[in-house]
């Protein structure tokens, strides 16, 4: 192979910054060496006022923080962070019975957690979904077949003409674009797009998903994009 060759391949190989905020050494060696051979650059911090100020100062794009830390405890450095970087996600590591700091850091604006001990496997499958979903948020056009939905200007656009989207079918399709690829329950749409309190009745779902494939889909009764999982709910796969 090519010496460029080879330099361009090491460099799509780097795909995120990681900073981990964790006073064990064994821990920090194990997840440095864990993240860095999947590919992700990886910082440390060894202390919650070390781990601050290194989030704000080099910008990582995920923290792995845990909720014990000396100097400064990883739920103030949570409440700091974002209140200062509330793009920035977080994973909070949190010890066996800590089941209160779960829920303060999740309201404190944690984007998940993981109990310790925990498998590596489990932890970077997290830190795969969590940048997906951090990257996903941010994007404002999504592109798919002959679509295009621009966020900002809240439009959605079939082969360069515009479509007619109600607001709840505009937020149903921009949901199933920010989480391509999974598999979506109808409780689950209706809990994260509509809200249990308004529509109690997964019916809703389906007459919106009907919509969509007649305003999306070249073939509505033969989907390409939006798949029924029989039993389960729908997964979009544009």
């Amino acid at each position: 192979m090519a010496l460029k060759q080879m330099v361009h391949k090491q460099m799509e190989k780097v795909m995120a910054k990681i900073l981990v905020v964790e006073d064990e050494p064994n821990m920090v060696a194990g997840l440095r060496d864990n993240f860095e051979f999947e590919g992700y650059e990886v910082i440390t911090a060894e202390d919650g006022v070390a781990g601050l100020q290194r989030a704000l100062r080099e910008s990582p794009d995920l923290v792995i923080l845990d909720v014990m830390m000396p100097r400064m405890s990883g739920l103030d450095v949570c409440r700091r962070l974002k209140a200062e970087r509330p793009a920035v996600p977080i994973i909070m590591l949190t010890a066996r019975g800590q089941e209160m700091d779960k829920v303060v850091g999740l309201e404190l604006g944690a984007d998940d957690y993981v109990t310790k001990p925990f498998s590596i496997r489990e932890l970077l499958a997290r830190v795969k979904a969590v940048l997906r979903r951090a990257n996903t948020q941010n994007q404002q056009v999504y592109k798919f077949g002959e679509i295009e939905l621009d966020v900002k200007g809240c439009q959605v656009s079939r082969g360069g003409m515009p479509v007619d989207f109600s607001s709840k079918e505009f937020d149903l399709l921009k949901y199933f674009l920010e989480h391509r690829g999974e598999t979506l329950s109808r409780d689950r749409l209706l809990e994260e797009v509509w809200g249990y309190d308004r529509f109690p009745t997964t019916r809703t779902v389906d007459t919106h998903i009907v919509r969509l494939r007649q305003k999306i889909e070249a073939k509505p009764d033969e989907p390409r994009f939006i798949l029924t999982v029989h039993g389960t709910g729908y997964r979009f796969v544009g």
